[in-house]
This record gives C-alpha cells, sequence and structure tokens, in this order.
C-alpha cells in the first residue's frame, strides 16, 4: 500500500504494508544506510532516529504509526543545532571506535540536548541507557554530550 512519510523534510512515498517497521523502509526501500539494525527489537539503539523529535527505535516502529509525524535520520541530524554539537564534540572527542552504533548513539545524544540543554550525568545515563556500544566508548560520549551541550548553551 501506497504511503507518504516526511523524512528529512521531504515527502517520500513508499509502497510497503502498513506494518512494515520503519528501519526496513529506510535502508531497503529508500537505501538510506546510515540507520544501522543491530537486535530488531528496540534493545540496543542502533536503529534509532527521531519522530518530531523523539529518539525512536525505527525497528520496531511501523510505518502506519507515523502518520503525519517527521522522521529525522542520521543523514540530517547536522541540520539541526543540537545534531550539529553532537556530531563535531563526537569528532573532537575522537567518541567513535568500530563506529556501528554511533548514528543511533548520536541521534539519542541530540534529542537529549535538544530537550535538555543542561543535562546532569544521571539525565545522560537515563538518555542513554538503551543505546549499546561493543566498544565501551561510553566515557566518551558522555563527555561528548556536556561538551555539546556546553557548546550550544554558549552559541559557540
Amino acid at each position: 500500500m501506497a504511503t507518504t512519510i516526511k523524512i528529512n523534510g521531504v515527502d517520500r512515498s513508499v509502497d510497503v504494508d502498513d506494518d512494515t517497521p520503519l528501519l526496513w523502509v529506510l535502508r531497503d526501500v529508500l537505501e538510506m544506510s546510515g540507520t544501522k539494525f543491530g537486535c530488531g527489537q528496540a534493545l540496543c539503539g542502533a536503529c534509532t532516529v527521531h519522530v518530531d523529535g523523539v529518539a525512536t527505535r525505527s525497528c520496531v516502529t511501523t510505518i502506519d504509526s507515523l502518520g503525519s509525524s517527521e522522521v529525522t535520520t542520521i543523514e540530517a541530524i547536522g541540520q539541526t543545532p543540537a545534531g550539529a554539537k553532537i556530531q563535531k564534540a563526537w569528532l573532537d572527542l575522537e567518541v567513535v571506535q568500530c563506529g556501528y552504533c554511533q548514528s543511533g548513539q548520536i541521534m539519542s545524544a541530540s534529542a537529549l540536548i535538544a530537550e535538555n540543554p543542561n543535562p546532569t550525568d544521571q539525565d545522560i545515563d537515563d538518555a542513554m541507557s538503551g543505546n549499546i556500544c561493543r566498544c565501551g566508548t561510553y566515557i566518551r560520549i558522555r563527555e561528548a554530550i556536556k561538551l555539546a551541550a556546553k557548546s550550544l548553551n554558549q552559541g559557540g
């Protein structure tokens, strides 16, 4: 069934079943490979995107549940103030090791500082708890979130 969804500010028409997970529409239908498949059960965070600015696991989000919501993926997160700051901090602090989980990490982190520009360590832990990093870069991730939040608050 043809459905129109708004992805990264662009209306896209896709012909998929209503119960198709957003992850597979992004990766297989629209050939947007930035959002990763991890567990398929919303437990690892690799598939995180934003739906109306909220970090959302795309592997369990069906197309029919989106309605008129706007989806933002890793391909466009750098166009948002929070996303741009997070991406810069990720590079400045060399957060990435293997990189597989990083698109999901960046999406969760940017949603956090967009909502809470002054996160505490507990806020960071809570927001990032659903994102698993096999390489264990959690300390660098936390520091990058703090750096990005500080930069966002200072307008720099």
